[in-house]
């Protein structure tokens, strides 16, 4: 029997301490059921508290063969899979998460504006645009409106472009540059996670 299993990185579990086949891989069996199969328990979480574990692929495919010796199981998956574990679900905060966003708005927005200003000030644009006018107007204007109320406006529309999402409107259905970035960072921490929990195994297995 071939047995192909595609593990996620990464999986949640509250409450219950058996951590499932289901719970952390697809399975796929050619023309059979996997019910079964779905049902083996991979891991059983140590203790009552809210930490995370790591299982490898091998132990998964231990499990199975435990249960089905003459399988043949075939991984198209991750090789580690990190689990999450929590004694009860987490209660959000509405009001709360409201909160943090609008903190965390005021500050992005403060640090792009102070960002935008010293990459005008280093710039010197001002001057350009004092050029500018008198190149075509022949008359010295400190900060001509005709000039800068539409390069504001652009770089308002520029950076809506840029970041790709205004509200619910989506210029494309491509992930914006913050998504890219959110993914890149939950991969790292992720593999950070792995890399942490692999020494704590190995350190453990040679002090036994």
């Amino acid at each position: 029997m071939d047995i192909y299993i595609k593990p996620i990185e990464k999986a949640q579990i509250i409450t219950r301490r058996l951590v499932f086949l289901k719970d952390i891989a697809e399975v796929f069996i050619g023309g059979q059921t996997k019910g079964d199969i779905e049902g083996i328990v991979v891991f059983e979480i140590p203790k009552e508290k809210d930490a995370t574990y790591l299982i490898s692929v091998m132990d998964v495919i231990r499990a199975i063969n435990h249960q089905y010796p003459d399988a043949t199981v075939s991984n198209v998956g991750e090789m580690d899979i990190l689990v999450e574990y929590h004694q009860k679900a987490k209660k959000e905060n509405r009001y709360l998460e409201y909160f943090k966003v609008f903190l965390i708005c005021i500050i992005i927005f403060a640090g792009a504006a102070t960002t935008i200003m010293c990459f005008h000030s280093d710039t010197q644009l001002p001057i350009i645009f004092q050029n500018y006018y008198y190149m075509f107007f022949g008359e010295n204007v400190d900060m001509p409106a005709i000039l800068s109320i539409p390069y504001s406006i652009g770089l308002a529309v520029g950076v809506m472009v840029f970041f790709n999402h205004f509200s619910k409107v989506s210029i494309t259905d491509d992930p914006t540059p913050i998504e890219i970035e959110m993914t890149t960072y939950e991969k790292e921490t992720n593999a950070s996670v792995v890399d942490k929990l692999n020494r704590m195994q190995i350190k453990g297995r040679e002090g036994e």
